[in-house]
């Protein structure tokens, strides 16, 4: 029986430990334009959903819950954690991890917590995968509410700066899988990072930057910069955090 069918046992009774991320350890840096043998959906559709979450349906909605909320580059999934009791009725959040450990140590997380809680934690889920190649394979057009990238791989040296998950041909293939009005959120430490994002956003057409009073208000953006396992390294070590976050909009 996998970790997944024995965490989604009703009848199960013994309470699931976990994990500890001293064992799921890899290295930061991957090669996200390296072949590395993913499996993939064809198409949105071909991915039953239902196996992964435990998020019954909401009464008097037409629509089964829907992932809504997505995280690109999960790390070890605590914005996801924190996402799971903020997510309205029928939404569900899923992250997507490059890095084999890293992504076995979140669905063991998110397991082990579906036992030590029961009823909480299955509108979220985690999925080993490369965003920047298989996206549109999980993702229908529009699908999306909102969209994190969270201290991503800043891939520092110029040769390597096409490895980052924002760039101008990318951004076309977030803005397909946003609603209008979905909000895509940014975070960094590196400052050179995030002018880049800033940059690249600020030029697409097809999203808007959303004011820090706005923001302010926003009980997801204060998430962003404090849920996350890296933004609490950078907060133990006093280093800065720059955050940003950009509406999907009609073309301008």
């Amino acid at each position: 029986m996998s970790d997944l069918d024995d965490a989604n046992n009703s009848d199960n009774e013994h309470v699931v430990d976990l994990p500890r991320k001293r064992f799921f350890r890899q290295r930061a840096h991957v090669n996200p334009i390296a072949d590395h043998n993913f499996k993939y959906p064809l198409t949105p559709d071909e991915t039953n959903w239902s196996e992964f979450y435990q998020c019954p349906e909401v009464a008097g909605e037409k629509e089964k819950p829907t992932i809504r909320y997505l995280d690109v580059g999960c790390g070890f999934g605590g914005l996801l954690i924190s996402l799971a009791a903020e997510l309205p009725p029928g939404s569900l959040a899923l992250g997507m991890e490059i890095r084999t450990k890293v992504s076995d140590y979140v669905q063991k997380r998110i397991l082990a917590l579906r036992s030590q809680n029961p009823g909480q934690y299955g509108n979220v889920w985690c999925i080993r995968t490369n965003a920047m190649r298989y996206l549109p394979n999980y993702i229908h057009k529009g699908q999306l509410h909102k969209m994190f990238f969270l201290f991503p791989d800043p891939h520092f040296k110029k040769t390597k700066h096409k490895w980052r998950i924002i760039n101008d041909a990318l951004l076309a293939e977030y803005a397909y899988v946003c609603a209008i009005d979905a909000i895509v959120y940014i975070a960094t430490d590196v400052s050179d990072l995030f002018d880049w994002m800033l940059d690249h956003f600020q030029r697409h057409p097809l999203f808007e930057q959303i004011s820090e009073s706005e923001l302010a208000n926003d009980k997801i953006a204060e998430l962003i910069t404090t849920s996350t396992e890296e933004s609490k390294k950078v907060a133990r070590n006093e280093g800065d955090k720059f955050r940003a976050a950009f509406r999907r909009v009609v073309k301008k």
